[in-house]
């Protein structure tokens, strides 16, 4: 049975340790948002036209990117200016992510995989069938954000307090993986989810 699995969790929690696992020893589609979300506003992509013809080409960079620091600079202040950026996104996130998902099952994988950082703020649990959350204590995060990003305290803490608390993450998901231990632990925790979950080795 074909199924979506999406990914997900918080600054620092690992999550992106547990895809890269997912795809490079397990092997299978990793959909992500992040990159996803990249490649839509490229030169010569509609999303980046959209953009471009909505905030003026002062946004554009010598080589005819997107600055996304002056085009966060516009929206960081501006609601309706912020509304109207992911209104031509978004849409075009979701259906890139759709259409490479309906590529691996066209290549007849069962199971594909989306790690998408906000799968419960932005409400895309409809894409998916089942919910995996990454967890880690709020300790653990502040510990390895200020390790990982050469944070004070203060800076970790406000960077984890701008997002949903993982708490509220971990309550809401099909399966949690407790990834305050070391990453032996955390693999034989993904290994036994995906066994529950009647998930096949890709490779």
């Amino acid at each position: 049975m074909r199924q979506v699995i999406g990914i997900t969790g918080g600054i620092a929690s690992g999550k992106s340790s547990v895809s890269q696992f997912i795809r490079d020893d397990l092997g299978f589609t990793i959909i992500d948002a992040d990159l996803a979300s990249r490649e839509v506003v490229e030169p010569g992509e509609k999303a980046y036209n959209k953009i471009v013809e909505s905030f003026g080409p002062q946004i554009l960079l010598d080589e005819e990117t997107i600055d996304r620091a002056k085009l966060g600079a516009i929206i960081f202040n501006d609601t309706e200016k912020r509304l109207l950026l992911n209104s031509i996104v978004h849409p075009a996130v979701r259906k890139r992510m759709i259409a490479l998902k309906d590529a691996a099952f066209e290549r007849e994988e069962e199971t594909v995989f989306m790690d998408i950082p906000l799968l419960f703020e932005s409400k895309l649990t409809t894409m998916v069938d089942k919910t995996l959350v990454v967890y880690v204590d709020k300790r653990v995060q502040i510990e390895r954000l200020m390790k990982r990003n050469d944070y004070s305290e203060a800076e970790a803490l406000a960077r984890i307090a701008s997002q949903m608390p993982l708490s509220e993450k971990k309550a809401l998901a099909d399966a949690v993986i407790d990834n305050n231990g070391d990453f032996e632990d955390t693999i034989l925790q993904v290994r036994q989810v995906l066994l529950d979950w009647n998930v096949n080795n890709a490779e």
